[in-house]
């Protein structure tokens, strides 16, 4: 009998089925799709696929900060994912069920960060309430296990993010210049994303 080396370790039947299953498979079909609906509403596949600073010439930092907490959203919401994904025994589905929802929530931030939902599509006086009413069953519904992982994080992240609302609110009143507000309601979702 030969020693199996890591490489064929690696290169299982069922880990190729899987990576197809899983990883290629929808990426591809999420690809062709995108490419298709863009395509119907008028987009060139240059417009598509190419990155807007490269179509427009300008400097790639712009946006910066705003692209980052974006990936500070995903970046919660994939340790969400892959906690779910990783958990061995069924005596945790609390814990499940309250990383998805934490996981689902940060990944919709950053949909709506990305794409400035809440400017351009759906409404803040639709949307925010919706963000609070979804916190708060959150809260109500698995405070004792926030708590227990950690507390102090999920609410200095809520109390941030509140304070973002707040500024965006209020910044037409605010006594100061306008890029100080905006950089006070940026500041605050960039921490709320941190933690």
């Amino acid at each position: 009998m030969t020693k199996r080396n890591w490489m064929q370790d690696v290169l299982t039947r069922d880990a190729m089925v899987r990576m197809l299953y899983r990883c290629l498979v929808p990426a591809l079909v999420f690809y062709l799709v995108s490419l298709a609906i863009m395509s119907a509403a008028g987009f060139s596949l240059i417009e598509i696929l190419r990155d807007p600073a490269q179509q427009t010439k300008t400097s790639s930092f712009l946006g910066f900060v705003s692209t980052i907490g974006t990936w500070l959203w995903l970046a919660a919401a994939v340790f969400c994912f892959f906690r779910v994904a990783t958990f061995a025994t069924k005596k945790e589905d609390a814990h499940k069920t309250l990383l998805k929802l934490a996981g689902g929530f940060s990944f919709f931030l950053a949909v709506d960060d990305y794409f400035l939902i809440h400017d351009r599509y759906i409404t803040e006086g639709i949307l925010i309430p919706a963000y609070a009413l979804f916190l708060a069953y959150l809260i109500k519904r698995h405070w004792s296990r926030i708590a227990q992982v950690d507390g102090i994080a999920f609410l200095t992240a809520g109390g941030m993010l509140f304070l973002s609302v707040v500024v965006d609110a209020v910044q037409e009143i605010l006594p100061i210049p306008y890029g100080t507000s905006q950089a006070l309601e940026e500041g605050f979702k960039f921490l709320g994303a941190a933690a």
